[in-house]
C-alpha cells in the first residue's frame, strides 16, 4: 500500500507478498525521497536489518519527511552503492548469493536510466537492444531475490522515470514486477501516487508534495473516483 512511502509516528514493517515493486513517475516528482522513506520505514523497527540503495553518482539527495531525524542510525544501515550502467547492476546481482546475510531491501533508483539506447543496441546487435538488456537484468534480479527469499525476507524496489502517463516499458515490467505504483502531477505543484493493481484496496492512493524541500503527505484516499465524490 502507498502508506509504505510516507512517515507515520507508528511506522512498522508490514508483511506482504510483493518481492518486487516498481515506482514510476515524471521527472522531479520526489521518487528518490519516496524510496528513502520506504527504506527508513522498512528498517526502523528492526536494528538487525539492512538495505542497499543502488544509484548513479548523479542522484540528488532525497528530501526527508518532517519528523524523520536526519542523524538517525537507521540511515547507517542503508548502504549506498554507485553504478554507472546496467552491467554494474548485473554484477551486483550475479554475486548476490555470496552474501553472508542478505539485505531485507534492495532499491534501484532510476532503473531505466542505466540502459543506454545506443550501447544496448550495439551490444545486442538489435534495434530492440535496450528492451533485451532490461529483460536480462530483471531476470537476474528476480532470480537473486527469489534465492534470498528461500531463507528469509528480501524485497526489490525499483523506480523509473516516465514522460507520459505510464512507463515506456510497462509491458516488460508487468512480467517481472509484482506491484506497480504510478505518480502523476496535479498541475499545481503536488503529486498523486496510486497503485496500478486490478483490485480496489483501502488507501491505495495519496497526494504529496516536495516543494518545500520536505516530503509532505497531504492526503490519503481510496481511489480517484471516490476522491472526486468526497
Amino acid at each position: 500500500m502507498v502508506e509504505r512511502f510516507f512517515f507515520f509516528s507508528t511506522n512498522s514493517r508490514t508483511t506482504h507478498d510483493d518481492p518486487i515493486i516498481l515506482l514510476s513517475g515524471p521527472p522531479s516528482s520526489g521518487k528518490t525521497s519516496l524510496l528513502f522513506q520506504f527504506a527508513f520505514n522498512f528498517l526502523v523497527n528492526d536494528a538487525d536489518t539492512s538495505a542497499v540503495f543502488i544509484c548513479s553518482r548523479r542522484t540528488k539527495p532525497p528530501f526527508l519527511s518532517k519528523g524523520v531525524d536526519p542523524s538517525s542510525n537507521v540511515f547507517d544501515r542503508i548502504q549506498i552503492k554507485y553504478v554507472e550502467d546496467e552491467e554494474g547492476i548485473n554484477k551486483f546481482f550475479a554475486a548476490f548469493h555470496m552474501h553472508d546475510k542478505f539485505p531485507v531491501l534492495v532499491i534501484i533508483d532510476d532503473f531505466g536510466e542505466f540502459f543506454d539506447e545506443r550501447i544496448c543496441q550495439q551490444r545486442y546487435h538489435s534495434p530492440r537492444g535496450r528492451e533485451l538488456a532490461i529483460v536480462r537484468t530483471l531476470a537476474l534480479c528476480r532470480n537473486a531475490i527469489d534465492h534470498a527469499n528461500e531463507t528469509g525476507t528480501c524485497m526489490l524496489l525499483l523506480s523509473d522515470t516516465h514522460h507520459g502517463d505510464t512507463p515506456k516499458f510497462l509491458h516488460i515490467y508487468k512480467r517481472w514486477v509484482n506491484s506497480i505504483y504510478t505518480i502523476k502531477g496535479d498541475g499545481i505543484g503536488s503529486f498523486n501516487i496510486m497503485s496500478n493493481g486490478p483490485q480496489i484496496v483501502r488507501t491505495t492512493a495519496a497526494k504529496y508534495s516536495v516543494a518545500l524541500q520536505y516530503l509532505v503527505l497531504e492526503e490519503m484516499y481510496e481511489n480517484e473516483e471516490q476522491r472526486k465524490i468526497t
